[in-house]
């Protein structure tokens, strides 16, 4: 049970063998995490939990998630991703069991916002030690690719999976019950994770000069202008789905009230959009290494996403009630979302010593997102009209694109990472990417070198 299938196929998949088990686990782990998205605010609401309470509950949740999602990638360079993927899993576990033992029996608001709330600092631990891991150990020729399968995996359990698990469980034994194998599917996704991937790189590594907890805690913060590109890496990350947080305020009330669809025909769309988006989570990892990651950002995330953002209003509104064009337009622009995943293979290159730091930054983007976009329709909705917003949706895209274009990797970043490369870890077919090379024109990287260690 201890062996990962076939090497050569899961080489030949671009996902880094010795964390294979990983990738499963994951998967598990955010279907667990992902179980309940679809039902509990009207869960709770059934339990006489206000409308205002379960929002400010699931606020504390994010806040909670967005600091862990910050802090994972620091944690990671001081203690190492194993131990950062341990305590996430700890505190999903004891908090979930605080929520479901106590706080939902008792109907303790309080306990809720403990449980609940403290619950959200578990998940970012986990997933993104793994993907500081991920980082650490596929090589740079297929490190887009390792990308994509984590957020394949990532996508593909929070919320479809989830949801879809919730959906078949809740008729069968409740929604009470069906909390409880969240709990289940956490522990099993952690566990095989965390016993069954043998790689040493997970392991705390040795700190460098001047490289302890508060300067590596505010590393994390200064790279972003220390390393300008790891900056405008991070602000490529907050336009990459601000837009899509953006959306979730305004497009339900377009889309039923304005256009004409159903509010099950809405959701239908957001079904559609996130589909594709995991199965173009991982093309545009695969892309990415063979396309040249800057150019996939650039071509297939800024200017995919600055198009597709105007389609998926404009479709509809000239369309009419011709949803199957509605529909494909959704499509569209779940899967031009997915053109940022090499970001995560790029960033954390262009700070090739503080890659956990690096990573942080672009966690930091990620999590700023999910106010920027409410806020930009906040700000703007009542003087430009929602024409107006996705207007300046589709322009932050654009000004993206350019910014993807200034991510080139420092001159010494392949030398300084050659070393410590087994031959078995990288097929020999396996091109890097034009632009994740530090010279400009097209690279192929030898047999038995990688870029990332």
């Amino acid at each position: 049970m201890t062996t990962p299938p076939p090497r050569s196929m899961i080489t030949r998949l671009g996902i880094p063998p010795t964390l294979a088990w990983g990738y499963l686990g994951l998967l598990l782990f955010m279907i667990g995490d992902g179980v309940e998205s679809g039902y509990l605010s009207p869960y709770l609401l059934d339990q006489g939990i206000s409308q205002p309470r379960v929002a400010l509950l699931f606020t504390v949740y994010g806040i909670a998630a967005a600091i862990a999602a910050w802090l994972s990638g620091v944690l990671s360079d001081l203690w190492g991703p194993r131990r950062v993927m341990w305590i996430g899993l700890g505190i999903w576990g004891v908090f979930q069991l605080l929520f479901l033992v106590l706080a939902i029996p008792m109907t303790s608001y309080p306990l809720m916002i403990l449980g609940y709330g403290l619950r959200g600092l578990g998940y970012p631990l986990f997933a993104y030690g793994f993907l500081v891991w991920v980082a650490s150990v596929a090589p740079r020729a297929r490190l887009g690719t390792a990308m994509g399968w984590f957020w394949f995996a990532f996508t593909g359990g929070l919320p479809t999976l989830g949801s879809l698990v919730a959906s078949g469980l809740i008729p069968q034994i409740g929604a009470y019950a069906t909390l409880w194998s969240a709990l289940a599917l956490v522990a099993a996704g952690g566990l095989i994770a965390l016993l069954l991937v043998r790689d040493d790189r997970g392991a705390k590594q040795p700190r460098g000069e001047g490289a302890g907890p508060l300067a590596t805690l505010l590393g994390s913060v200064t790279v972003l202008w220390r390393n300008p590109r790891v900056g405008a890496g991070s602000l490529a990350r907050v336009i990459n789905t601000a837009s899509q947080f953006g959306f979730f305020v305004i497009m339900p009330i377009h889309f039923t009230k304005t256009v004409g669809f159903s509010l099950t025909e809405w959701l239908h769309l957001l079904s559609a959009m996130f589909a594709t988006n995991i199965f173009a989570n991982l093309l545009f990892g695969v892309v990415g290494d063979r396309f040249g990651w800057r150019r996939t950002i650039a071509w297939f995330g800024g200017i995919g996403c600055t198009v597709s953002t105007l389609l998926l209003f404009y479709v509809p509104n000239a369309a009419g009630d011709n949803f199957p064009l509605a529909l494909l337009a959704a499509a569209f622009y779940g899967a031009t979302l997915a053109g940022y995943v090499p970001l995560s293979a790029l960033v954390p290159s262009l700070e090739p010593r503080h890659k956990g730091q690096a990573l942080s930054a672009l966690n930091l983007g990620a999590g700023a997102s999910t106010f920027v976009g409410p806020a930009v329709v906040a700000v703007f909705v009542g003087p430009l009209g929602v024409a107006g917003v996705v207007w300046i949706f589709a322009g932050m895209h654009a000004v993206s694109a350019v910014l993807a274009l200034f991510l080139k990797l420092p001159d010494d970043a392949g030398a300084a990472e050659a070393a410590d490369v087994s031959p078995a870890d990288v097929s020999p077919d396996a091109a890097a990417p034009a632009d994740a090379s530090p010279d400009p024109a097209p690279a192929t990287a030898p047999a038995g070198v990688k870029g990332l260690t």
